[in-house]
């Protein structure tokens, strides 16, 4: 039986005629509780938007491209043109000529919001289900369950994600039991740390936190469908789908929202797609438009010169943005490839009140204080603090204060939260906001947004920071690391540079994806526009004024390397050493190496996903970049979805239009 959907959104009759779709292996055999015969429906009736997502892709990297050829910054978009698949013109979304969306109850207050995912690689059931009860019983105020950037992707974790997730949100026996346990365990943490309790009625404290969950971004193909002509088919629908239909009624029972965090979004078009989606999902399930409530990941440069516009073209589902710090970074770094004159400092220069992330910042508190037509405003959720608090105790207690006083500055500047990347820093920060004693600062007084050539310069703004061999070691070690750690299936992991491994006064920070793709993007700017050093080094040869040199690179790329290889088990797992480890270094080395930027590490990474084989990573890693090079194209699929292939599952042709 083959799915087949008329796809809108501007895409033509024969593409929207042909879009069928495939599952691999025996995941439908497997996971019939994740793949339900309404979940088959719904992809089926969703499949019709793949290929406008496949156009919107191109479009993106078109552009790219094009800003590249041209030597052309991002520019801010005609004020009286109109946001593609919307009625409403860029004019009319920056003045807040729009009908926005309200703020539910259980999103009113949300000082603190953890993030994470609901599964860990190669364990039971009982222990990865552990991750959600940390979760829900940390007292964060929501928690974004992640399938994105901090899920990893071997085998069938996507899907174990979306189980646990499911057993959580509908209160099985088996969640509940290991929830009992988990409270215990953290209780008696606390004990330690605070001297208290953090849990009084562990299954009171379970119904405190709001769920949400952050699909994969547009740029993604799922690994475990696909289109039948064998392209890739968007993660964004197949996750969206997943954790939509399989919870909404266990979250609307129990009086909860349905929310998601939309990733990657570049433009206001994009935003749309999404729109689309989503109410195609909700009118399928019978719900009022704008059920499904949506957060923003401000985490790209262009989507900062469309924020108004945005928001417009999500409607009455908008709640809020937020303000990330690496993907972000990396954004800018990307997008600034061409520029020669364009050159970052150290990474660890680059803090929320560095040049162009405060003007960042700026912009989205602009933008979610700008009131509707109804005089709605957004929420501001501020950015990540990655901190554990592990580690001697002068490490914790100075990582500590920087945590706090990083969420001091941000309720100042008018968060109404931030997020954290570990429960155990859930009570550490959250007094911040609950001195403040507000339940949010939505409508908090900010000048207008103005779209004048000095507020896009800004955007782009330099200031004088080192730029270091130190930190290019740290550069360097951290996304060995964290490619090592993705090819393991641990896309959140807690690292630091290999030179602290033996100080617990350097405490380790939780990293997700992002951490790898910002620092390749540092050292390819570095090495390739000959980015002069502020300071001598004299481990590396290195004066004030010398340039990160191929020689150079290579040279620290080797040391970095061996102090991995001689670090002990708890730093990087031993069985790495021979399988994942090389591959990583591979990457690395291929993507700082090549004269044109590759846009996302993680396809390179993904290619190689459940495989150890060092001769065939070099073989798949020419392949991909010969078809960027070539013909400007991401090899994004599942390049083992053939291998994996038993068994082949399609749906039903409808020709009802989404």
């Amino acid at each position: 039986m083959l799915m087949e959907q008329p796809g809108g959104f501007g895409a033509s009759r024969q593409s929207q005629m042909s879009t069928g779709f495939q599952f691999s292996g025996r995941v439908v055999q497997d996971y019939p509780d994740v793949y339900t015969a309404e979940v088959h429906e719904v992809l089926g009736l969703l499949s019709g938007l793949e290929p406008a997502r496949q156009t919107l892709m191109q479009a993106r990297y078109g552009r790219r491209a094009a800003r590249a050829n041209h030597r052309e910054r991002i520019r801010f978009l005609d004020p009286e043109s109109e946001i593609r698949g919307t009625r409403i013109t860029v004019r009319d979304a920056r003045a807040g000529a729009f009908v926005g969306g309200d703020i539910p109850r259980d999103l009113q207050r949300q000082w603190i919001q953890g993030t994470g995912p609901a599964t860990r690689p190669g364990v039971s059931l009982e222990t990865s289900l552990r991750q959600v009860g940390y979760a829900l019983l940390a007292g964060a105020d929501g928690w974004m369950f992640d399938g994105e950037d901090a899920l990893g992707q071997v085998a069938t974790m996507s899907l174990d994600n979306q189980r646990n997730l499911k057993l959580a949100i509908h209160r099985s026996p088996s969640f509940l039991q290991v929830a009992e346990h988990v409270a215990d365990e953290m209780n008696r943490w606390a004990e330690r740390f605070f001297g208290r309790h953090i849990i009084h009625d562990w299954r009171q404290q379970l119904d405190f936190t709001t769920v949400m969950f952050r699909p994969r971004g547009l740029h993604l193909d799922d690994r475990h469908v696909r289109c039948t002509d064998g392209s890739g088919f968007s993660a964004s629908i197949v996750d969206a789908v997943l954790y939509v239909v399989n919870n909404h009624e266990a979250l609307r029972r129990a009086g909860a929202s349905i929310v998601l965090y939309l990733p990657k979004i570049q433009t206001a078009e994009e935003a749309a797609l999404w729109n689309q989606m989503l109410s195609a999902l909700e009118r399928h399930l019978g719900f009022d438009t704008g059920t499904i409530k949506t957060y923003v990941l401000v985490e790209q440069l262009e989507a900062c010169f469309q924020l108004m516009e945005i928001r417009a073209a999500l409607g009455r589902r908008f709640v809020g943005f937020n303000t990330g710090r690496w993907d972000y970074i990396n954004s800018v770094s990307d997008a600034m490839a061409w520029d020669r004159g364009f050159l970052n400092p150290n990474i660890d220069a680059i803090a929320m009140t560095y040049g162009y992330m405060r003007h960042y910042e700026d912009r989205v508190r602009r933008a979610a204080n700008t009131p509707d037509l109804d005089g709605r405003c957004a929420l501001w959720q501020g950015g990540m603090e990655p901190n554990i608090p592990v580690g001697s105790e002068v490490g914790v207690d100075s990582g500590m204060r920087r945590a706090v006083a990083g969420a001091e500055r941000e309720q100042r500047e008018g968060a109404s939260g931030k997020w954290v990347a570990h429960w155990k820093m859930v009570h550490i920060v959250r007094p911040v906001w609950e001195r403040a004693g507000q339940l949010n600062q939505l409508g908090r007084a900010c000048p207008p947004l103005t779209y004048e050539p000095e507020d896009a310069d800004r955007l782009l703004l330099l200031e004088p920071a080192p730029r270091t061999v130190r930190g290019a070691r740290d550069l360097l070690s951290v996304a060995l690391q964290y490619g090592n750690a993705f090819l393991q299936g641990f896309q959140a992991a807690a690292l630091k540079p290999a030179d602290f491994f033996d100080t617990d006064d350097v405490l380790y920070l939780m990293e997700d994806m992002a951490t790898g793709e910002i620092r390749l993007s540092i050292l390819w700017e570095w090495m390739h526009k000959g980015a002069p050093f502020t300071e001598g080094d004299a481990t590396a040869h290195v004066e004030a004024g010398d340039v990160l040199s191929p020689g150079l690179f290579t040279s620290l790329l080797d040391e970095e390397y061996e102090k991995l290889l001689r670090a002990d088990d708890r730093n990087v797992h031993n069985d790495s050493k021979t399988t994942t480890l090389p591959i990583a270094r591979a990457v690395v080395a291929r993507y700082v190496s090549e004269s044109a930027k590759l846009p996302w590490y993680v396809d390179l990474l993904n290619i190689n996903l459940n495989s150890h084989d060092l001769a065939e990573a070099r073989r798949r890693i020419d392949v991909y970049v010969s078809a960027f090079r070539q013909q400007g194209i991401r090899i994004t699929k599942n390049v083992d979805f053939d291998v994996a292939t038993q068994g082949v599952t399609v749906g039903s042709r409808t020709d009802e239009p989404v």
